[in-house]
C-alpha cells in the first residue's frame, strides 16, 4: 500500500497525486513510467512519472480523468489513502547525452512528464527551451517550476490568454526562427501533437524523440497491447520506449490502435456512471 500523501486539483479533470515510494523515488530515472492498480478491482493504468525526488521518497503523478477508471480514481483518491500497487520504474530512462540546446515541449497533460526530461538536460549543462501549450490560462499549472529549468519558456493557449495565441507548434516554430542550432526536441502530448511536432522539424534533420503511452496491460512486452511500428519495425512501448524517434513512427497506425477500445470504454464509463447515480439516489 501507497499513501498518497499530497494532492493538487489542477482542473476540473486534472488532479496531481504525490505518493510515498522511497525505493521507487530513488531509481526512477526521467521518461520512465509506472503500472498503478488503486485497489483489488481496478484497471491496471500506466502513468508517466511526472516527478521524484530520492530525499522525500516521493513520485508525483499528473493524472486526466478521461475515462471509468481514471474517474474513479478522481473521486477515490485523497491525502491519507493508499493506492493498492505501483509497480516501477518501467520502460527506459530518457537518454541526456550532450545536448547543447535542447527544445521539451509538452502539451496539455503532456506538460507533466516532460518536465524531468527537460531539467535533466538542464542539470547536464544544456540551453533549456521549454514550450508548453494549454488550452486557456484557466489550465495552465507548472509555469514557475518550467520557468526555473528554463533558459527559455514559451507558454502557447489556444485562445491567447496567456503567451502566444495558438499551439504548442506554433511556439515550436517560433523557438526553431530563434534558434538555428537545436540539437535535439522532445514532444510529449497527444499522438497528433507529436506527429506535427515531428513534421515540424523533418525539414531541418533535427532530432526529435517522442514518448509512447499506448494501450498497456502487463508492462513487460508479453501481451503485446502496445506494439508501435517505428522505422518498419515492430517494437513495444513498455520495453523499448516509452522514447522513440518521432520521425520512424507510425502516428497513423497508433492513432487508430487507441480508438480500437472506444466503443468498450465508453460501456464501461456508462456503467460505472450508473453505479454511482445509484448510489448517490440511496
Amino acid at each position: 500500500m501507497y499513501e498518497i500523501v499530497a494532492r493538487q486539483d489542477l482542473s476540473e479533470t486534472t488532479y496531481l497525486l504525490e505518493v510515498a515510494h522511497p525505493q521507487l523515488a530513488r531509481a526512477a530515472r526521467p521518461g520512465q513510467f509506472v503500472i498503478v492498480l488503486s485497489h483489488e478491482q481496478g484497471e491496471r493504468i500506466p502513468l508517466t512519472i511526472a516527478d521524484f525526488d530520492g530525499e522525500r521518497g516521493t513520485v508525483t503523478l499528473v493524472i486526466q480523468a478521461v475515462g471509468k477508471s481514471t474517474k474513479e480514481m478522481q473521486q477515490l483518491c485523497q491525502v491519507g489513502r493508499s493506492l493498492l500497487a505501483v509497480v516501477g520504474p518501467m520502460g527506459l530512462p530518457t537518454a541526456v547525452n550532450d545536448v547543447r540546446k535542447v527544445v521539451c515541449v509538452g502539451g496539455g497533460l503532456g506538460v507533466a512528464p516532460v518536465f524531468p526530461q527537460l531539467r535533466a538536460h538542464k542539470n547536464n549543462g544544456a540551453y533549456t527551451i521549454g514550450v508548453i501549450g494549454f488550452r486557456n490560462r484557466d489550465l495552465m499549472f507548472w509555469k514557475d517550476k518550467f520557468a526555473r529549468y528554463c533558459d527559455d519558456l514559451i507558454i502557447c493557449t489556444n485562445d491567447g490568454s496567456e503567451g502566444i495565441a495558438g499551439l504548442v507548434t506554433d511556439g515550436l516554430a517560433a523557438a526553431m526562427k530563434e534558434h538555428d542550432d537545436i540539437d535535439e526536441v522532445i514532444a510529449i502530448g497527444p499522438p497528433i501533437m507529436m506527429k506535427l511536432c515531428a513534421e515540424a522539424t523533418r525539414p531541418r534533420s533535427i532530432k526529435t524523440t517522442v514518448s509512447l503511452n499506448p494501450i498497456m496491460v502487463d508492462g513487460t512486452g508479453m501481451c503485446g497491447g502496445c506494439r508501435v511500428s517505428v522505422g518498419g519495425e515492430m517494437k513495444f512501448a513498455c520495453v523499448d520506449g516509452p522514447d522513440f524517434d518521432g520521425h520512424d513512427v507510425n502516428f497513423e497506425e497508433l492513432i487508430n490502435r487507441l480508438r480500437r477500445f472506444d466503443s468498450d470504454e465508453r460501456e464501461a464509463m456508462d456503467r460505472w456512471s450508473e453505479q454511482c447515480r445509484l448510489m448517490n439516489d440511496g
